[in-house]
């Protein structure tokens, strides 16, 4: 009696804790959700993210206290947690100090690391299908389950690695037809291999093994090769799509390990950033097979690259220009966040202000480098998120607008874009400086954009030139308009 009473009193508790883990991922997985949505408002992403995060924390808890194979517990607890608290550690204080310039390439590197833990997953996991002995083509889903997570990851991680190196200007841009037909190429040997490996006769278990690390290598190349030719005007929306393939790969870990919340995170993953990576292709008029193949940015340059006599404006003139117009529009980019100047925008923005001067700002979908980029720097200096203009409404009141302060923008104000057919930006959406009656450029030097294409906008009789650092620059300005 005792004996049948331990026994279901043993047989109440797993499923009491195993009732307690689905909960704790259905919790984990609506906070996911809840915070996901949260993120498409910039004034709640901050909540958004923090909630994500707590979805993550209670999985993670939750899997390490009550997860259970055959009634044993995980073991490794200790390592486990120093693991955690080492990533975690490593994290806070790289986030911390990372610079707002540099944002793209530390988005780029956590991807890659998403994607490098999705392709490890399927590297411990495989070992252990293959030696099985009770392995029957019934298993001939977790195979596929891992392959796909180990191609998936491991392009993820190369490719990412690369992005990494061209945001940082360590690694410069490989073009040619060649290198697309090797793609290809490539592409179709992964093929090949990945149905030979679940249809086909390897033989012993360690001829599969070695073909599986083939795959694995092959892969790594696939990654490089795929991101090496793309321009680096389009690398966000690169990074944009090889976010969605480490959700992708995630997503097949939690269908081997039959694991909710890990499949419900990388099919979350995987959908926003296919979203995203549409979104940003629309963005700037173009598809995803001309971003993969269409060598967009870089060293290309427009066909009717044009000089002409610039015209400079004093700290002072631009003083009295912003002073006493009833419009201004700012338009930032990337030298704004190189310069750090968003705290000084705020001070000039208050200024103007107080002389009854209305201040918008016009942003760019892919401004900075990475969609959001400009929200998140304005936001660090608290800048009302109502001042912040989408550019194809701040383009309806570009007519109506006195002056545009262009601060270390440039391809999204260029011109050729609609104006030149023969330009590599021609079609994207920009923001129609040149309509306004005024346009002042703050720029370091006459130094190309992103797409290292010439702006002839920096020659219209209404573009005057204010060289220098822009933070330096706009605090010389508040002087120059407070002494009016």
């Amino acid at each position: 009696m005792n004996i049948i009473n331990i026994s279901q009193t043993t047989l109440f508790n797993n499923n009491l804790e195993s009732s307690l883990l689905e909960i704790s991922y259905i919790i984990a997985a609506v906070l996911f959700i809840v915070g996901l949505r949260m993120l498409s408002r910039p004034d709640k992403a901050r909540k958004g993210n923090l909630l994500a995060a707590g979805g993550m924390f209670i999985a993670i808890v939750a899997t390490i206290v009550l997860y259970k194979t055959d009634g044993v517990g995980i073991k490794n607890i200790a390592l486990i947690g120093t693991a955690i608290l080492i990533g975690t550690i490593a994290g806070w204080i790289i986030a911390q100090r990372v610079a707002m310039t540099a944002m793209p390439q530390l988005v780029s590197l956590f991807n890659g690391m998403g994607g490098g833990a999705a392709a490890l997953i399927s590297l411990m996991e495989f070992p252990h299908i293959l030696n099985n002995p009770e392995t029957t083509t019934l298993l001939r889903g977790d195979v596929l389950a891992i392959v796909l997570g180990l191609v998936i990851g491991s392009v993820s991680f190369s490719g990412s690695m690369i992005a990494f190196g061209k945001l940082a200007g360590k690694i410069k841009n490989i073009r040619g037809r060649w290198l697309r037909y090797l793609n290809l190429i490539i592409l179709s040997i992964i093929i090949v291999l990945g149905g030979f490996l679940l249809f086909g006769n390897v033989g012993s278990p360690e001829n599969t093994m070695l073909l599986f690390i083939l795959i694995l290598a092959i892969s790594i190349v696939y990654g490089i090769g795929f991101v090496m030719p793309i321009g680096g005007a389009d690398m966000p929306v690169v990074i944009s799509l090889l976010n969605s393939f480490t959700g992708v790969a995630a997503a097949m870990g939690g269908f081997l390990y039959d694991n909710t919340v890990m499949l419900t995170g990388g099919i979350l993953v995987g959908s926003a950033g296919a979203i995203l990576t549409i979104l940003m292709c629309k963005a700037m008029n173009r598809s995803l097979l001309n971003v993969i193949v269409g060598a967009f940015g870089g060293t290309v340059q427009s066909h009717e690259s044009q000089g002409g006599n610039i015209k400079e404006i004093s700290y002072t003139d631009t003083a009295i220009l912003l002073n006493y117009s009833q419009r201004v529009y700012i338009v930032p980019g990337y030298g704004l966040a190189v310069a750090q100047a968003q705290q000084t925008v705020k001070e000039l923005v208050k200024l103007l202000e107080t002389n009854n001067v209305e201040v918008k700002f016009a942003i760019h979908p892919v401004a900075g480098r990475m969609p959001g980029h400009m929200n998140v720097l304005l936001a660090e200096a608290d800048i009302s998120y109502d001042r912040l203009i989408e550019s194809e409404r701040a383009n309806g009141e570009m007519s109506d607008t006195d002056v545009v302060l262009v601060i270390g923008a440039n391809d999204v104000v260029n011109p050729a874009a609609e104006d030149d057919p023969g330009s590599p930006i021609y079609g994207m959406p920009i923001v129609k400086v040149r309509d306004a009656k005024n346009i002042i450029f703050m720029k370091r030097g006459m130094g190309k954009g992103y797409a290292a294409i010439e702006n002839t906008l920096f020659f219209h009789d209404k573009t005057r030139m204010l060289f220098g650092d822009a933070k330096v620059s706009l605090q010389k300005i508040i002087e120059q308009i407070k002494a009016l």
